[in-house]
């Protein structure tokens, strides 16, 4: 039991970053998509202190569920940490690794919450949340991740001031909702959630298809060339 456990809390979130990374048609440096997915786990230690003033201020608004609120917590978080370090990879030269990276961002802040909330938290039904977890907080995790690099994505290489804001704000927004809709019924819980990672698989196929083009072109050049 202790081995599915493990495998569904640390196995769920790499296979989404193992599929992510090997859909780039031009791979990123093994070293530099590790490093990333560390920043991802280290945004967990502000996170978690920007998360407990939610739970002192339920306890002081008599509000029972505010956990909405941790959508305008950790996504900035992670935009934060893209603009801060992400941003000046020399790899970083062209819109799908926006996503790439954006999404290992996210699944290193998803794997190590796992651990707490699999491990720390509920460690006395582990097994349940692990499977859980895999199945809701991991893909939404994910979907935020490859939203917001679609979004810097356009704005790093399009040039437009209104697609930093979306990449902000729409991940945000979209985690703030589904943390909303944690404590309503299941249906809707898990509709909202397909709808959110359909959303981000569309987003994420216009750039694979982009490579496939830019490849296309690229091998098209070089047979007139011959």
């Amino acid at each position: 039991m202790l081995d599915i456990t493990l495998a569904l809390t640390v196995g769920a979130p790499l296979a989404i970053l193992i599929y992510i990374v090997r859909s780039d048609k031009f791979p990123e440096p093994p070293q530099t998509v590790l490093k990333t997915f560390f920043i991802g786990v280290l945004i967990c230690i502000p996170a978690g202190y920007l998360n407990s003033f939610i739970s002192i201020f339920e306890d002081l608004s008599g509000i029972q569920d505010m956990s909405f609120l941790a959508g305008f917590t950790e996504e900035p978080l992670k935009f934060l940490a893209f603009m801060l370090f992400v941003k000046f990879y020399s790899e970083f030269d062209e819109p799908m690794d926006a996503i790439v990276y954006g999404t290992v961002i996210s699944l290193g802040f998803a794997t190590w919450e796992n651990i707490e909330y699999v491990y720390l938290l509920y460690s006395d039904q582990s097994f349940y949340v692990a499977i859980l977890r895999a199945i809701s907080a991991i893909p939404l995790h994910a979907s935020c991740g490859v939203i917001m690099g679609y979004y810097i994505g356009l704005y790093t290489f399009k040039g437009s001031s209104k697609y930093i804001i979306q990449a902000l704000l729409v991940p945000t927004i979209i985690h703030a909702i589904y943390n909303f809709l944690t404590g309503y019924a299941d249906l809707l819980f898990f509709g909202y959630l397909v709808g959110v990672v359909y959303f981000a698989n569309t987003l994420h196929k216009k750039y694979v298809f982009e490579q496939q083009n830019k490849s296309s072109e690229y091998e098209e050049r070089l047979k007139w060339k011959k």
